[in-house]
């Protein structure tokens, strides 16, 4: 395959951004737009691979994406989970589930880290690897819902809960 010299170009740069991607999630791999710009690198790398690594790399970069999105929906969870305890300090769940919400990034990036270590020890047949993987992007968003189900539900329970205090009796 013979590239341009724009192309070319395109490729380095895209090689370097994917690189600088890969040490900034080293240092902190709960930045949402650092893992989206290192899904924009590889979809842009995986335009100058065959079609079967490109796939690979395609994949790869929606994984990024996905991880991504996960990053603001635990956020947008943390926030909900805030304004309860801010309403009403003194319930010990609303506590509890602000610390919870405030560890999940670190738990889904632990449990992200080990399926991916798991996929690419695990070798196996392509099929299986496809069929894993499908499974895994689906079992991702059903975790994305779930958090973000809770959350709502969570902020209508609190509304509903402060709608039926009743008032303090007049004096």
């Amino acid at each position: 395959m013979e590239f341009s010299q724009s192309d070319f170009d395109r490729l380095l740069l895209s090689e370097h951004n994917r690189k600088t991607a890969e040490a900034n999630y080293a240092k902190d791999p709960l930045d949402a737009d650092n893992l989206t710009r290192w899904g924009e690198a590889l979809l842009e790398l995986s335009q100058f691979e065959s079609v079967s690594d490109s796939k690979k790399i395609i994949n790869e970069a929606i994984s990024k994406f996905e991880e991504a999105l996960a990053k603001g929906d635990f956020d947008k969870a943390s926030e909900c989970f805030q304004r309860a305890v801010d309403e009403e300090p003194t319930n010990e769940l609303y506590q509890k589930s602000l610390e919870v919400s405030t560890k999940a990034p670190e738990l889904h990036m632990e449990l992200h880290k080990h399926g991916i270590n798991q996929q690419t020890l695990g070798g196996g047949s392509s099929a299986s690897s496809a069929q894993s993987s499908k499974k895994k992007s689906s079992d991702l968003k059903y975790d994305i819902f779930g958090w973000a189900i809770l959350a709502v539900g969570i902020v209508a329970w609190v509304g509903m809960a402060n709608s039926r205090i009743p008032p303090p009796p007049a004096r």
